[in-house]
């Protein structure tokens, strides 16, 4: 019989769905072992349907929004029908549709009255997961087989029962087993959480009624997301960013998309981005795929769901082997870095095709760093940590935001009560740089300054940095932000390092990061002369800076602004322009 829906009901569901979403992250936060997840946030959960479609995603990563359909299908791919109630599957093969290989994904099978009703999922990223470097995020790599234990779509849990010979070998594969094996514990509590609430649903609404809202919900979102698409202007934008190097071979690589509207469609074209690289910072595509999704996501209604009705509505395409489109064995243990160059060549396509809405490049640099060592015992130690609280760009509004997350993840930093407690490593500097955010009518967002000091007698350091030579760029006429710069004991004889590095640091030794600043939004020269006092003020921007950048005059000493000598400057400062 035709299952009929109604909207009210739907409503019901669907916010249902996105609450038992929210409960799994919320359990993966309150159980979880590592820094990484528990602290930065670097984990996702969501549901699916009975055939593999994301239905509710929890509040966690935008970046992880189309990631775990595509791992999923790897799982339904190899098992087919040989899928039973108490299984629980894991894989974090990115050619099997995972992402990378710190990322282990879990789906658990959702079964009410001997029926299987949909998915739970949760995916994690390991604070390390084998490999030639601790951590798992080396970008020297040059192919897969150096990056840590690959897990192919596997049974963990065989109706009900502990696949224990997988158990040992995720074990005796990672440096710190602790903390990864109590990590996935966390993701094992998260998905039966998640499938004990969809089993309460379909006891209050029967199995097939339960399927159809679920598609109800899909067909509603796509109709909603297809709606939105349709109020933008049909047209074909381009736009190219860059990554610095690959840590191997010193040439940029270009990240190309053309971004077409036509109707209620949305084309994304990658031809023309540079070739897969050496080193190991390929993103794979169905990474790729959804930093589309999460870019998308952030310029049409925040009310519209993240599921896979709202994938339907984009036609992403990139040729084989290109930068965005890997072909095995390409390392991409690295990849989160060029996600975020991919949003960005999206964004800076999009900035084009709807002027005064989309904000500068955020800034950052796209940071990560492992320290990895040996206490005296001989248990291994890994610090794992993506500085996320990179600065935003300017805005048509509002000036970018110092150290907030960047809009396509919601991650966070670690605290550093949490880092000294738990590895021998000191944080002896956390705080804004000055005169680092781009020049605009809304400045961009300020860089951070962050230092680490070894106290163990040894620590593999590995770093994965860029915005080195393409800094973030403003837009509608604001100025690029500061480069990210990277030091080894700064004030020695060492040189400034290379933004992908990798080295054995000794006992005193210090690494500093100094991030890029985001950047800035329209003409510097028309931003409120108000404004730029209150920076200097509060020590965001220096005396000097704001003469040559904005053209506004302060007295050094008393910080009182010159109101006459700001309007000869600028004035001045105009005329050269068009001169």
């Amino acid at each position: 019989m035709q299952q009929t829906t109604d909207p009210v009901t739907r409503e019901i569901i669907k916010n249902a769905l996105m609450s038992a979403a929210d409960t799994m992250a919320l359990t993966v936060v309150r159980t979880a072992r590592s820094a990484v997840i528990k602290h930065g946030m670097d984990f996702s959960t969501a549901l699916f349907t009975a055939d593999g479609q994301q239905v509710a995603q929890g509040l966690t990563l935008p970046a992880h929004l189309g990631s775990m359909a595509p791992a999923l299908e790897g799982v339904m791919k190899a098992f087919g029908d040989d899928v039973h109630p108490g299984d629980i599957f894991a894989n974090n093969d990115p050619y099997e549709g995972g992402s990378h290989l710190p990322d282990i994904f879990l789906f658990k099978p959702i079964f009410a009255y001997d029926t299987l009703v949909g998915w739970s999922c949760c995916i994690g990223h390991q604070t390390d997961i084998g490999g030639r470097i601790p951590g798992g995020n080396a970008c020297d790599s040059t192919e897969i087989y150096q990056e840590g234990l690959q897990i192919p779509p596997l049974k963990l849990y065989s109706k009900g029962v502990l696949n224990k010979a997988v158990w040992r070998i995720l074990e005796k594969n990672v440096r710190v087993p602790d903390k990864v094996l109590g990590d996935v514990q966390a993701q094992l509590a998260a998905v039966r959480f998640g499938e004990r609430d969809l089993q309460r649903l379909v006891d209050d609404y029967g199995v097939e009624e339960m399927k159809s809202y679920m598609s109800d919900i899909l067909d509603t979102t796509e109709r909603m997301t297809r709606a939105e698409i349709q109020g933008l202007p049909d047209g074909e934008w381009e736009f190219t960013d860059h990554l610095d190097n690959d840590g191997i071979d010193m040439r940029p690589i270009a990240i190309h998309t053309k971004v077409k509207i036509a109707g209620d469609t949305v084309y994304v074209d990658f031809e023309g981005t540079s070739p897969q690289a050496r080193g190991s910072i390929n993103p794979n595509f169905a990474y790729t795929k959804s930093q589309v999704y999460a870019v998308m996501k952030c310029l049409i209604d925040p009310a519209i769901q993240s599921n896979s009705g709202f994938f339907r509505a984009f036609q992403i395409k990139a040729p084989e082997g290109c930068f965005v489109n890997p072909q095995h064995p390409a390392p991409v243990a690295a990849r989160g870095m060029s996600g975020f160059r991919v949003c960005h060549a999206l964004f800076g396509a999009m900035a084009q095709a709807l002027p005064g809405r989309v904000p500068g490049a955020w800034g950052g640099g796209e940071a990560g760093l492992s320290f990895g060592g040996y206490h005296p015992d001989r248990k291994a130690w890994v610090y794992l940590e993506f500085d996320n609280d990179g600065p935003r760009g300017g805005g048509p509004f509002v000036d970018g935001a110092d150290g907030l997350a960047a809009p396509i993840h919601n991650m966070a930093n670690t605290p550093i009560e949490t880092i000294e407690a738990d590895q021998p490593l000191l944080v002896e500097r956390y705080g804004l740089v000055p005169d680092s955010g781009g020049p605009g009518t809304f400045r961009g967002g300020l860089g951070m300054i962050r230092e680490f000091r070894v106290t163990a007698e040894e620590a593999t350091f590995q770093l994965r940095s860029d915005r080195q030579n393409f800094r973030p760029w403003g837009a509608e006429g604001g100025m690029d932000g500061t480069p990210t710069e990277n030091y080894i004991n700064p004030g020695t004889e060492s040189e400034q390092i290379p933004a992908k590095y990798l080295t054995t640091l000794k006992k005193g030794d210090l690494y500093r990061l100094v991030q890029a600043g985001g950047g800035g939004y329209g003409d510097p020269l028309d931003r409120d002369v108000n404004a730029v006092l209150e920076d200097v003020e509060q020590e965001k921007m220096s005396v000097e800076y704001v003469r040559r950048e904005y053209g506004v005059v302060i007295d050094p000493e008393t910080l009182n602004l010159d109101p006459r000598g700001t309007d000869e400057l600028r004035a001045r400062m105009r005329a050269e322009r068009s001169g």
